[in-house]
């Protein structure tokens, strides 16, 4: 999937979960930045790069694993293939989302 692609699904799924997170998330990959703001309802979903609590890097295919359930979010990370900055207790609440 494209950036622009995975932006719409994460709408989509932010939509649904409006307010699981309850806090600012960047998704960072190669292609771009996925910004999702749970503090306000209904959520914000963007491409803008905006401060958050908590940013995850990860690649794109790796993110739309994640999404799909085709990866651990747990074992990605344990093998490095997701790096978090920031709250790590927001990177933890992710699972609610997706």
């Amino acid at each position: 999937m494209t950036l622009e692609e995975t932006t719409d699904k994460v709408k989509e799924l932010a939509s649904k979960k409006s307010g699981a997170i309850g806090s600012k998330i960047k998704f960072q990959f190669d292609e771009g930045i996925i910004y999702l703001d749970d503090t306000i309802s209904p959520t914000s979903v963007s491409n803008e790069d905006e401060y958050a609590d908590c940013t995850v890097r990860v690649s794109l295919s790796n993110f739309n694993k994640l999404m799909s359930g085709d990866m651990n979010a747990m074992g990605a990370f344990m093998m490095g293939k997701i790096k978090v900055d920031g709250d790590m207790s927001v990177a933890m609440k992710l699972s609610n989302l997706f």
